[in-house]
């Protein structure tokens, strides 16, 4: 057989391949006992499977990562996050049982095995590493700069061109003053006590823009347009990642690899939309290739 045999012969197997795909993919079932069987003894990924849901600590009052919606129901991104993982676990996204803690719980609801996981917006930092495992990140949040829509400086440029006259309003903290000079130099920064008075000060157009999370930025100007607008500037990356116990690599692995399947790979839809719904944008295109994962 020469060559050109060989390729025609080759391509023809690799087209039946592609063919019949499909139909495996389609026909192939998860045995949950057979899954927990090849889970080490002590793992948490046996425990998950043979209990047959997951416990995930969270959060409800912080749209858009864990709050309830008009309808009283628990949505967000920390909560598709959750989802996504029962659906890893199971092929059923219902299979999760949420369990509401402060955030000051996150970690010791994990060490104490009274969550199977913790997901709710935590900032990933090697010092929280020394008491758990962080999974791979699924969401960078930075800070960000919200504006009036009507407003004649709502755009970064404009608030950079303003130099000294410049006023931003930020959620008073020992950096806060630092974290916006980064980015506005000599703008007069005014530190303010809670969250909610940071975006008054806006609103009263007592200050020219407001830093907050790139997520709230997000969230408010796609929901808001008439009342809010994202001034195209964001800075100071932090990975947000959920925390699980340390010691078990089985769930550790298993928790990556399915949120690395749900944000890069074959099954992005859920993290898809919510990632539109949440934060008012597209996700960016995945291409086949080089993994820019």
């Amino acid at each position: 057989m020469n060559d050109t045999s060989k390729r025609r012969e080759f391509l023809k197997l690799g087209m039946a391949g592609l063919a019949t795909a499909g139909v495996v993919s389609a026909a192939a079932t998860i045995d949950v006992q057979k899954a927990a069987a090849q889970a080490a003894p002590d793992s948490l990924l046996r425990t998950v499977l043979e209990r047959g849901k997951v416990i995930v600590g969270t959060g409800s009052t912080n749209a858009p990562w864990h709050f309830e919606n008009d309808a009283g129901e628990l949505v967000g991104m920390d909560i598709t996050m959750g989802r996504i993982l029962a659906k890893g676990l199971f092929d059923d996204t219902t299979k999760v049982e949420f369990v509401m803690q402060d955030p000051a719980q996150r970690i010791p609801n994990v060490t104490t095995n009274k969550v199977d996981i913790s997901i709710q917006f935590m900032t990933m930092t090697a010092q929280r590493s020394q008491l758990i495992h962080f999974s791979r990140p699924y969401y960078v949040e930075g800070i960000a700069l919200l504006t009036l829509p009507k407003a004649e400086n709502k755009t970064f440029d404009k608030l950079l061109a303003g130099g000294s006259a410049t006023r931003i309003s930020i959620l008073q903290n020992v950096d806060a003053e630092a974290n916006v000079r980064i980015v506005l130099p000599e703008a007069q920064v005014m530190q303010i006590d809670t969250q909610a008075n940071v975006l008054q000060a806006l609103e009263s157009k007592r200050v020219d823009g407001a830093a907050v999370d790139l997520s709230t930025v997000r969230w408010l100007a796609s929901r808001n347009p008439d009342k809010y607008f994202d001034a195209g500037k964001s800075w100071f990356s932090m990975l947000y990642g959920a925390a699980l116990r340390q010691g078990d690599l089985d769930w550790l692995t298993f928790v990556n690899t399915t949120f690395t399947t749900a944000m890069f790979g074959h099954e992005t839809a859920l993290y898809d939309a919510a990632f539109k719904d949440y934060f008012g944008q597209e996700p960016p295109a995945r291409h086949p290739g080089f993994p820019v994962i």
